[in-house]
């Protein structure tokens, strides 16, 4: 992505819930298991009730077998019985620009509704978008229920 002016926040309450998810983000980043492309993911998801999951990317030899961090995440929480998000940050050791979700981590966070994301450098700078800015046209549940012809 090219350069992209941080968002800011408004209000303590989601200052401190923020600082927490980035802090956790980073916790994950470093359980990382990423042995072929050394490219460390952490993410943190947060839900509508304040729970936080961790997820960190999990490489294997097989590439197309590997898992990324961001659906590590959203697959503890669901496991858990979790299906309703708040927000979600993901951050790797890139420092120049803002990484964002690979597009099927964006298909599969868009199952689960809106949800803020905050792509996070190593400094703790970010930037916030959502998974609609992410995913225009994006396949929904809700599209399995459209009209369709005989």
């Amino acid at each position: 992505m090219s350069s992209i002016e941080p968002k800011q926040l408004h209000g303590e309450k989601e200052k401190e819930s923020l600082s927490t998810l980035i802090d956790l983000c980073f916790e994950a980043k470093t359980t990382s298991y990423s042995p072929y492309s050394k490219f460390r993911v952490g993410c943190a998801l947060k839900t509508k009730d304040g729970k936080y999951f961790k997820g960190c990317n999990v490489e294997n030899s097989s590439y197309g077998l590997s898992i990324c961090a961001e659906r590590t995440a959203l697959v503890k929480a669901v496991s858990e019985g979790y299906r309703s998000f708040e927000s979600l940050a993901v951050t790797t050791d890139v420092s120049d620009s803002f990484i964002s979700p690979c597009g099927a981590c964006r298909q599969f966070i868009s199952e689960f509704g809106p949800v803020d994301i905050y792509m996070v450098k190593p400094d703790r700078t970010y930037h916030k978008t959502s998974i609609s800015e992410l995913l225009p046209f994006g396949f929904a549940p809700t599209d399995l229920d459209r009209t369709r012809v005989d």
